[in-house]
């Protein structure tokens, strides 16, 4: 699975304004919105703040995948956000986060939702790809770099 199959540029927030992890959901879900304009981002942001209610997903190493599962979609969407201060997310790792990707799937698809959720994981352990993504300026320029180490991967 190519996470640029999932991610649109639209979709892309250079630098969220939320200082706190409801508002970061918050921006996260009207981004997919963007993208998957079938997708209230108001029903978004409320399973994603549900599935945080279970476990923070602050991956830790400054890492967040906030995801989700909602009804009547019909593939799996994704959005990433970023934050150069850092927002305290409940990470693993007691850090803040300042990456963050969202991962919202179909209901009936755990199989997929499962290998993006592991692809993610797998891109976001390498600390060069990370200041990578914390390195580039623009929408484009995050999806260009996402793109090459996914091409890798």
């Amino acid at each position: 699975m190519k996470i640029t199959n999932i991610l649109r540029v639209e979709s892309i927030v250079p630098e969220l304004k939320s200082q706190d992890k409801s508002g970061v959901i918050r921006e996260l879900a009207e981004a997919v919105n963007r993208s998957e304009a079938t997708l209230s981002a108001d029903r978004l942001y409320e399973v994603l703040l549900e599935r945080e209610k279970l476990g923070s997903t602050g991956i830790g190493s400054g890492v967040a995948i906030p995801h989700g599962k909602v009804p009547n979609l019909e593939r799996i969407v994704a959005a990433f956000g970023r934050s150069h201060p850092g927002v305290d997310f409940d990470s693993q790792d007691g850090e803040p986060a300042h990456l963050f990707f969202v991962l919202v799937a179909p209901e009936n698809t755990a199989g997929l939702h499962l290998k993006a959720l592991a692809k993610l994981s797998r891109l976001l352990k390498d600390a060069q790809f990370r200041q990578k993504l914390m390195d580039v300026s623009t929408a484009e320029d995050i999806y260009k770099a996402i793109e090459i180490e996914d091409d890798k991967a």
